[in-house]
């Protein structure tokens, strides 16, 4: 799994109040529909029916979900994510995906991060985050070479981010303006402390997953 070096931030995502971070960080926040303030992140997966099996295997988790400590008996009550802990969904500030291999079905995910928050620095650049809520935005198995490659390009704040619905919405009306980032009502609570962001995994773990994980 990921492991962040030094904890910048610990904060809360997903209310109407705008989390007090640095620059560097508040520009990896968006706002949704009802105007709450949301972490904006990347990460990759496998896509496995209707849940996305991290890299490092795993049962897998929906499109939207509430993280709970796998270990929370044996270290103690603390809350999702804990600093001295794995707890939590993870995912990386960047799009870019350096150095992972492509053509092992992995699926990159544009990710909604909400709950308690935590950033912690990233020893390739950018940032670690580790959430209590993750809600899967879009995926996409398609245009990655690009991305890989590192081609800058203009940043934007995502209300209508590019690539497949995680969650295919009901039909809009014509004319009826963008669609914009909406968080579920409410979400199942998994327990989470095995998830990877996807750029941590080696080329032998890819190489020897189980076959049952691999997209046809």
């Amino acid at each position: 799994m990921c492991r962040g070096g030094r904890l910048i931030a610990d904060f809360v995502a997903g209310t109407d109040a705008r989390p007090g971070l640095s620059e560097e960080l508040h520009e990896h926040l968006t706002t949704t529909v009802n105007g709450l303030w949301v972490v904006w992140a990347h990460k990759l997966a496998r896509q496995a029916g209707d849940l996305f099996v991290p890299l490092t295997g795993g049962s897998g988790y929906p499109a939207d979900a509430r993280a709970q400590c796998r270990y929370r008996g044996v270290r103690g009550a603390h809350d999702v994510p804990d600093p001295r802990c794995t707890c939590g969904f993870h995912a990386l500030s960047s799009p870019r995906l350096p150095g992972l291999p492509f053509g092992h079905g992995c699926t990159a995910l544009t990710v909604a991060l909400s709950g308690r928050v935590l950033a912690f620095e990233w020893a390739r650049g950018g940032v670690l985050w580790r959430a209590e809520r993750q809600t899967v935005v879009r995926f996409e198995r398609s245009a990655l070479s690009e991305r890989a490659e590192g081609i800058p390009g203009k940043r934007r704040h995502p209300g209508d981010p590019d690539g497949r619905p995680a969650v295919v919405p009901g039909v809009t009306p014509r004319d009826s303006g963008p669609v914009r980032l909406n968080l579920p009502v409410s979400s199942p609570v998994l327990p989470v402390c095995d998830d990877d962001a996807g750029w941590c995994v080696e080329f032998s773990t890819l190489e020897h997953s189980p076959a049952s994980l691999v997209l046809a």
